[in-house]
């Protein structure tokens, strides 16, 4: 009689449970988390993002340091990335070089992907290659100065998957993946002061929804979340509702936060609990 390892027999039950694919965590951490559809999805009446054309090009910005685009990154040969290399497309996300060499506009969340682990840059990559291309050409970009990089501490490097155990750990890594500090931390002359600042909010947005300010999501119970229960903040999350009940403007994606496991928002909102509070 054959005897099975222990790891053997959950690795082959793993997989006939449906573990996720490579392309499948990709799709998961696209389509929600990350917003990418919020930036590189056409928009529709209220901003809501056209999904028959998804991520073929999107918002445009007309700022001191540039005038740009989001691009299109289907997999289409001639408009999209459908010609870059795996190594190409994770070089893009972690340190916002293009294939040619010319840097992406600091509007594109680079500084917050250096953390991403290895498993979830490949599967990123794996999810991109699957997408539907789109024959759709951007605006080429005009860069008027260059824009050094502001990687929020304590994730200027792949985060261990190990840590991905502890769940305040776990929650830093989705909050700086979803680049959530990048709208909720303020511009101070040009830059976010992520040690004083971090987190505590009024950042203007305008777009088809009208002007929107970013909210204060520290645990100062006034002036932030402090006084909010898990229950609510997850609402916020992904219903877009305050505690009072009344609506969040976009550009907070809560569609595409709704589509996050329960654990994920678990884990975000420990670590959220964990933000200093600030005034």
């Amino acid at each position: 009689m054959l005897r099975m390892s222990t790891a053997a027999l959950f690795a082959m039950l793993a997989t006939a449970g449906g573990a996720q694919t490579p392309a499948e965590r990709g799709a998961y951490l696209v389509n929600s988390i990350l917003t990418c559809q919020n930036c590189h999805t056409p928009k529709g009446p209220g901003g809501v993002p056209v999904f028959a054309r998804d991520l073929s090009g999107g918002l445009s910005w007309d700022e001191p340091p540039f005038k740009v685009t989001a691009s299109n990154i289907t997999p289409d040969p001639q408009s999209g990335i459908g010609k870059w290399s795996d190594a190409e497309i994770k070089t893009a996300l972690r340190k916002g070089v293009r294939p040619n060499g010319i840097a992406l506009a600091a509007v594109m969340p680079f500084d917050f992907y250096e953390i991403l682990t290895p498993r979830d840059l490949d599967a990123i990559v794996a999810h991109l290659r699957t997408v539907k291309p789109i024959s759709s050409q951007v605006p080429d970009p005009i860069y008027r100065m260059s824009v050094p990089r502001n990687i929020p501490p304590g994730a200027e490097k792949p985060m261990a998957e190990s840590d991905m155990a502890d769940k305040v750990k776990k929650g830093f890594y989705l909050v700086t993946i979803g680049h959530c500090m990048e709208c909720h931390t303020p511009m101070v002359k040009g830059r976010r002061d992520f040690r004083a600042d971090l987190g505590k909010g009024g950042f203007e947005f305008k777009g088809p929804w009208g002007v929107s300010v970013s909210r204060n999501i520290t645990s100062h119970r006034e002036k932030g979340i402090g006084a909010w229960s898990d229950a609510e903040i997850k609402r916020a999350i992904t219903q877009g509702l305050r505690k009072d009940g009344t609506q969040l403007k976009p550009p907070m994606g809560f569609a595409l936060y709704a589509k996050m496991t329960a654990d994920d928002l678990d884990a975000v909102v420990a670590y959220l609990r964990t933000v200093p509070a600030r005034e």
